[in-house]
């Protein structure tokens, strides 16, 4: 029997209108994959893409290089491969949110939001106002579920897809359910169809950057659920870092989200006497999901120091912290609207696009794409470290 806890809530599914019926099939603009992977692993994209005949968007960085794309898609697919050699030379604004945890233990290293922010923005460039964002681990089957999020998208802000595989949840989530412990999954931007003109919002540089996307100015955006996706399995006990950087994304979304489990808006989330309640919680569940893992799975050091690393950091975090990053978060959703607004459509521009994706005075993205069935090649990329 799944063990349920005061502590923590392990679904939020209630929020979300699951599977709401519809006969349709509606157009998708571009798929948005942000990856630092090999291009190998971009094949259930490529296929997706084909099989809905739009643009395939892959955004590269790391291991991944977006010039090997052009051999690995077929004949006739359109594609924008972008690569990324630094993050914050990217033409998007300097977030409030990034600045406040910046020189702190609460920094996040990856580029996972800004490579999703930067897929906004192509959208708004492009004249996109469908685009459906899929991780490179995730398998899609076939085209027709993303279809059909795509034409939900007519009622809806955002729709996201039931991810089955390995479960889509943070390390200590993982381990609750390990234990025995009641967990879901959420809607997570792994596999996720949104409306980009309407309620426009950005991903946060956190752990959870999908869910605070998914808010609007006081609770949820309009949002569903439908159709199937596989994710691939992967180790998230297999380095105990991976709990302490996961840790203040995951005690804010929670925090967040309880409240609106009870029916009230964020914004009750907004004052220190709330965080202290909601971090004295979180504690607690950490807390007994290691005394659970201790019990019922002896010897599992991997899980145990995983669960001490995200305990260690959450320790540190404060209601004071909370509370100005939800602030800066506020000042943030006004300040990407705000930019948005200035971002003026270009349509496919070889030379437009590679000037309008890096701030002024650095040099073009390095880009690589086949538009309109017209063959393209750009090859100056950014420099900076990675």
């Amino acid at each position: 029997m799944e063990t349920e806890t005061e502590h923590h809530h392990g679904s939020h599914r209630r929020l979300v209108t699951v599977n709401p019926e519809t006969h349709e099939s509606g157009a998708v603009d571009a798929i948005v994959v942000p990856t630092i992977r090999h291009p190998t692993w971009l094949k259930y994209a490529i296929r997706l893409a084909t099989e809905l005949d739009c643009v395939l968007v892959t955004l590269h960085s790391k291991w991944s290089k977006a010039h090997l794309v052009p051999g690995l898609v077929p004949a006739g697919v359109r594609f924008l491969s972008v690569q990324i050699a630094d993050p914050a030379a990217l033409n998007v604004p300097d977030f409030s949110t990034t600045a406040l945890l910046r020189n702190t233990p609460f920094a996040r290293a990856t580029d996972l939001s800004a490579k999703r922010n930067l897929g906004l923005l192509l959208a708004r460039l492009l004249g996109w106002e469908r685009i459906v964002f899929l991780d490179d681990d995730i398998e899609v089957s076939g085209h027709e579920d993303v279809a059909r999020a795509a034409a939900l998208l007519d009622v809806y802000d955002a729709v996201g897809m039931h991810i089955g595989g390995y479960p889509d949840n943070s390390v200590v989530c993982h381990a609750h359910r390990l234990a025995g412990g009641k967990q879901d999954s959420f809607v997570g931007g792994g596999a996720l169809a949104v409306h980009t003109t309407r309620n426009p919002s950005f991903f946060p540089n956190i752990y959870n950057e999908d869910w605070f996307y998914l808010l609007n100015d006081k609770e949820l955006r309009q949002l569903a659920v439908t159709g199937m996706v596989k994710q691939r399995p992967y180790d998230p006990f297999d380095r105990p870092v991976r709990a302490r950087d996961q840790e203040f994304g995951d005690t804010l979304a929670e925090g967040v989200y309880w409240l609106l489990d009870e029916g009230e808006t964020w914004e009750a989330a907004t004052g220190e006497k709330y965080w202290e309640q909601a971090l004295s919680r979180r504690t607690e569940f950490i807390k007994d999901v290691l005394r659970r893992v201790e019990s019922r799975l002896p010897g599992n050091q991997a899980v145990e120091n995983s669960l001490r690393a995200a305990l260690g950091r959450h320790n540190r975090i404060t209601p004071q912290l909370c509370v100005q990053y939800l602030q800066a978060w506020k000042e943030d959703r006004l300040r990407w609207e705000t930019y948005l607004d200035t971002v003026p459509p270009i349509g496919f521009d070889k030379e437009e696009i590679g000037k309008s994706l890096a701030k002024h005075g650095v040099p073009k993205m390095g880009i690589w794409a086949s538009f309109d069935r017209m063959e393209i090649r750009r090859d100056t990329v950014v420099r900076g470290g990675m």
